[in-house]
């Protein structure tokens, strides 16, 4: 069984504060995750001007364009990010939004792409990811089986390694949503690895149970509180959470080796001997 890669996704948790991110990507270091994850947006090619100019109440205004604002990182914080986990040596990557964006991402070194499941119906979109030829983990969620074909065969033109990940997308979802039936059907549909992209409501249970199925990658988001401000917090995971789901992940992985064949193991052999020693 491959090692499952854990990507603890920070996505905008980090509510615009450098040092909060910092923070978290140190306690995904600390909890054993092998990457940690951004989100990268350019606001006015993401949202309409009506959109952005709509009233919200947040902590940076009273306006939409105000709060995405507020939310997005710049070179001066990517260039700390990137600096930071060289040095606690954790690799991260970012999920863009927009081709200038995507474009931006270019001034780091890094190793992976993420199709965040907004992106799976934008062709165009996948298109230029696909020609960079990185690594890339496409979420699958708000998408139909014709979606993922075109995405697919899209990284297969330009022969570009990629893998599916399976995804709700509701930020938390119930437990009976989850459908982890799914992550066999991608496999067999799409001949690929397929991942877990999760936003259950909570605990560990529904990601262990993916583990399990033999998923290659799985993505959670990370708080340092879920009440915070956001609309990701309450499907987060605390870094304690997050320190368990790893864990538990490694120990899953263990168990699932061992050989096809049914034999007694040499540790079994004088258990079998004393409590068989009455059978005659």
């Amino acid at each position: 069984m491959k090692k499952i890669f854990i990507i603890g996704e920070i996505g905008i948790n980090h509510n615009g504060n450098i040092e909060l991110a910092k923070k978290l990507i140190l306690k995904l270091k600390e909890a054993g995750c092998d990457a940690v994850k951004f989100q990268k947006r350019d606001i006015d090619l993401v949202y309409d001007e009506e959109t952005l100019n709509s009233y919200r109440e947040s902590p940076w205004g009273n306006t939409t364009r105000d709060q995405k604002k507020g939310l997005e990182f710049g070179k001066k914080e990517y260039d700390e990010i990137d600096n930071f986990c060289k040095k606690i040596e954790i690799k991260w990557f970012a999920s863009a939004w927009d081709l200038k964006s995507l474009d931006f991402l270019k001034n780091y070194d890094l190793e992976y792409n993420k199709i965040a499941s907004a992106m799976i119906v934008d062709l165009k979109f996948l298109e230029e990811v696909a020609k960079e030829k990185k690594y890339t983990f496409i979420s699958t969620g708000m998408s139909t089986m014709e979606n993922i074909k075109q995405a697919v065969e899209i990284f297969r033109k330009y022969n570009c390694p990629f893998e599916l990940m399976h995804c709700i997308s509701a930020y938390p979802f119930e437990d009976n949503i989850a459908n982890l039936n799914l992550i066999k059907i991608l496999k067999d549909s799409f001949g690929c690895n397929v991942g877990y992209s999760g936003h259950e409501k909570g605990g560990l249970a529904i990601s262990c149970a993916a583990a399990a199925l033999g998923i290659t990658s799985l993505e959670r988001h990370v708080t340092l509180d879920r009440t915070m401000y956001g609309s990701d917090q309450s499907a987060s995971l605390t870094p304690k959470g997050f320190k368990d789901l790893v864990e538990s992940v490694r120990k899953i992985e263990l168990a699932l080796k061992g050989s096809t064949t049914k034999t007694i193991l040499d540790i079994e052999e004088p258990v079998a001997k004393k409590l068989r020693a009455h059978i005659k």
